[in-house]
């Protein structure tokens, strides 16, 4: 797939994190450009340098030298309140590229404010508060957690974008955080293995399962805990993040093998979004 990286794949840049934050700032920046998949700036006509025609920087980064994250934000409009793509990457222990977190926000659609309660405390996307009524908006207009937007509907891109970083980097393997169960789904699918939480997601697919132990659970108790949740990923997540399982979703860490594809499964394929 075409990125705006792939021209400078094997062209070496430092090979963590940690390194290239200790870089000037102009080198940073140009470095963490690269990460900005193509197809996102062709989707919204914007410049490769991401500022727009009156030369305000479209593009925000959090990387101060002696950190070992780097925290990227690019929006589509100068002065939009939301991002069209948020990423927060890491150096692993191991030395490896870590994606703590990845969102991608079609600026045009509604927004719920499942991020924040009404009186503006944040949620952190309800994992430590929910904000319920704008939860159930989103639900119905089609979102999975943890969305304030619909999405971008371009993880291939931003998978060939960030493997060609990655490549950049001398990085042959990178590891990411699925924050929800429906994350860690499309992440199987897209060719991403389980470094840790494999019996977890295999546990969560026997629970949905004919005559599982979560059918039960999915008895309409809240508007979260549909009886056809257990035929759809998106539903699952819900009613997962609703707290079905008993316990959060939590310490599932997966991997990607540069332009490999693993075949792990824990959800049926016959289970659609």
């Amino acid at each position: 797939m075409k990125s705006n990286a792939s021209s400078a794949a094997t062209e070496r840049i430092p090979s963590s994190i940690g390194a290239i934050n200790r870089l000037p700032e102009a080198e940073k920046r140009a470095i963490y450009l690269r990460a900005v998949p193509l197809a996102l700036l062709e989707r919204f006509g914007l410049s490769p340098y991401l500022v727009d025609a009156e030369g305000r920087s479209l593009f925000t980064l959090r990387a101060p030298s002696g950190a070992s994250t780097v925290e990227l934000t690019v929006y589509h409009r100068y002065g939009f309140p939301d991002p069209v793509l948020y990423a927060h990457l890491g150096d692993s222990l191991s030395g490896h590229l870590h994606v703590l977190l990845y969102i991608l926000n079609d600026p045009d659609a509604p927004r719920f404010d499942v991020d924040r309660l009404p009186d503006g405390t944040p949620t952190r996307f309800g994992i430590f508060a929910r904000n319920r009524e704008a939860e159930q908006a989103a639900l119905e207009a089609g979102l999975a957690p943890g969305q304030i937007r619909r999405g971008l509907r371009m993880l291939p891109a931003a998978i060939a974008t960030f493997e060609a970083f990655a490549a950049g980097m001398g990085q042959r393997i990178y590891f990411a955080e699925p924050l929800y169960y429906h994350n860690a789904v499309l992440f199987e699918r897209y060719g991403f293995g389980y470094q840790k939480g494999r019996a977890f997601m295999e546990r969560i697919a026997r629970g949905f399962a004919p005559g599982g132990d979560l059918l039960p659970r999915l008895d309409g108790s809240t508007p979260f805990r549909r009886p056809e949740a257990a035929r759809s990923i998106r539903l699952r997540s819900w009613a997962i993040h609703d707290g079905i399982l008993g316990v959060p979703f939590t310490g599932v860490t997966m991997y990607k093998r540069l332009g490999q594809q693993s075949q792990v499964r824990t959800c049926p394929p016959n289970i659609p979004w």
